[in-house]
């Protein structure tokens, strides 16, 4: 059994602030380092648990930020990780060659999300994601690309928040773990680290064995994506995206049948954007 994982950051347990995330700020060095080995511990788990539960190849995506966090000293051996940038798949780079299921560890929220930790969906500048007309964040985004290989989300782990935009978008067949409840976007009541760890680990196993798994996330084509900037400026660069059309002040789309082409265009968007 394949089993792919992609592992974000802000979900991680313990984790409240953008200063514990941020790997560019030598000032926040010292609580990024702490909160890196957080997030391999966790990705570790998800391993174990995976193995736990018949897993026979596992390959981890490192997911956040410059997506260089993960100590590849420290990761399971079991495991191949992919590292570094840019990435055609961004957070989901990988899950082209093929798997039997993903995991989504250390995920977070949609932008806009009340009650949820450093909500938000890929950039800061973006307010609001929609598929067909559905607001989504990394986890649908990302979700909708392992469905065009045919990869099922089964697990996933983060806030209370993300875990019901998790099982409202995956239906009730996703496994989820939450390891912290949010009291603002910037503080939560989180178990302890190792507990956390325990319980992915757990969680991780059941859910490869778990029948019927989630349906893979398929959408009906042709499919739009409308992006809602918070600037016009950020939507003026957004524009230059070939085939990308201006909505509205701070909104732009754009329509393809195959949503792989969709994704890449969502990039691309969000990047223009940020050169804007």
């Amino acid at each position: 059994m394949r089993v792919f994982i992609s592992v974000d950051m802000e979900g991680v347990a313990g984790v409240v602030h953008d200063s514990q995330t941020n790997p560019i700020e030598p000032r926040f060095a010292g609580e990024y380092n702490r909160f890196r080995r957080l997030m391999t511990l966790e990705a570790n788990a998800a391993i174990e648990g995976a193995m736990a539960g018949g897993a026979t190849q596992i390959l981890v995506n490192d997911s956040h930020w410059e997506m260089r966090n993960l100590l590849a000293e420290e990761l399971h051996p079991a495991a191949e990780l992919i590292s570094g940038g840019p990435k055609i798949h961004s957070m989901m780079e990988g899950v082209a060659g093929g798997a039997d299921a993903a995991f989504f560890i250390g995920y977070h929220a949609k932008a806009g999300t009340q009650s949820a930790i450093i909500d938000h969906t890929y950039t800061d500048c973006i307010q609001d994601v929609r598929l067909n007309g559905r607001s989504v964040g990394e986890l649908g985004i990302n979700a909708a690309l392992a469905g065009c290989f045919n990869v099922p989300v089964v697990l996933v782990s983060g806030d209370s928040a993300l875990a019901a935009e998790a099982g409202s978008l995956l239906g009730p067949n996703v496994s989820t773990v939450v390891v912290k409840e949010a009291v603002s976007r910037h503080a939560a009541r989180s178990v302890a680290p190792s507990v956390a760890c325990d319980r992915i680990r757990e969680a991780a196993a059941v859910a490869l064995q778990r029948r019927p798994y989630p349906d893979p996330l398929l959408l009906d084509s042709p499919i739009t994506i409308e992006v809602d900037f918070s600037f016009t400026a950020e939507a003026d660069g957004a524009e230059g995206t070939p085939g990308v059309v201006r909505v509205a002040g701070r909104t732009v789309a754009f329509q393809d049948p195959d949503y792989r082409e969709v994704f890449k265009a969502f990039r691309s968007m969000y990047n223009l954007a940020g050169s804007a």
